[in-house]
């Protein structure tokens, strides 16, 4: 099973980026972040995903987050509900048999660093009671916090900065500490230019001067069972860029097999 994760800044800007990023990977699981649009807003093409059972959960301009899983994948419709913290259209989940997928949109706490705070703190203790009622997690998306100092490149590295404050890093630590593994990470260890996000200025992008904001998390158990996680800086326009979890067959709980 292939899961795939981005902020797309915007859909309606990157619905052709969109289409092609589902013809390139073919991702069973789709969680797109910041897609700035009620689902009034979406033209048709995008409220119905072709071959994807979906939820658009967005406002007008502003946050905004959908998860859409495979019918191939997935035969049998998903329940999708939003978590107790989800404020501002950042948080969707899908329940598929005993699997929660979650694409998440933490806010990045400049304008509210309690709120983000609250946040997060939320977010490690839904995580536990998720755990706790024998739910298997994969949680998605841009949690704008970068995990560690060597998640930010050393020309931007400024522990005081909102997203780097070892504060911040604690409450991501804590979520982790709930039974989630960090695949990304984990899959490219030794990296230090592992990078999701980039300035949009100065060609920083381009010359990959950025922060490792992204992150696809999953329960202990099904994170056994995968096989690779990659971060694709070269991919479409969006000031982050996708990252992709490959599992292997049968290693993550979804209903039927596809034969």
């Amino acid at each position: 099973m292939k899961v795939s994760t981005w902020n797309v800044n915007g859909i309606r800007a990157r619905e052709s980026q969109l289409f092609d990023w589902l013809h390139l990977e073919r991702p069973d699981v789709v969680c797109l972040q910041e897609i700035k649009a009620s689902p009034e807003q979406l033209p048709e093409t995008l409220r119905e995903l072709p071959g994807y059972w979906g939820l658009w959960h967005g406002g007008k301009g502003y946050s905004g987050v959908s998860v859409h899983l495979s019918r191939d994948a997935f035969p049998d419709a998903p329940a999708f509900g939003h978590p107790e913290f989800d404020v501002e259209n950042r948080a969707v989940v899908a329940d598929a048999g005993e699997l929660s997928i979650a694409s998440i949109y933490v806010p990045n706490g400049n304008k509210d660093y309690l709120g983000k705070v609250r946040f997060l703190e939320a977010m490690a203790a839904w995580v536990a009671e998720r755990h706790a009622a024998g739910r298997r997690l994969i949680v998605c998306g841009d949690l704008n916090v970068a995990r560690t100092e060597r998640d930010v490149h050393p020309k931007l590295r400024k522990p005081t900065e909102i997203g780097q404050t070892p504060a911040e890093q604690a409450l991501l630590e804590q979520i982790l500490a709930r039974g989630l593994v960090d695949l990304l990470r984990g899959f490219d260890p030794d990296n230090d230019r592992l990078f999701t996000w980039w300035a949009p200025w100065r060609n920083l992008r381009e010359r990959n001067i950025g922060w490792r904001l992204d992150y696809v998390l999953a329960s202990e158990p099904l994170a056994a069972g995968a096989v690779g996680c990659r971060a694709l800086r070269e991919f479409g326009s969006s000031d982050h860029g996708p990252v992709v979890a490959d599992f292997a067959p049968r290693a993550v709980t979804r209903g039927p097999s596809r034969a």
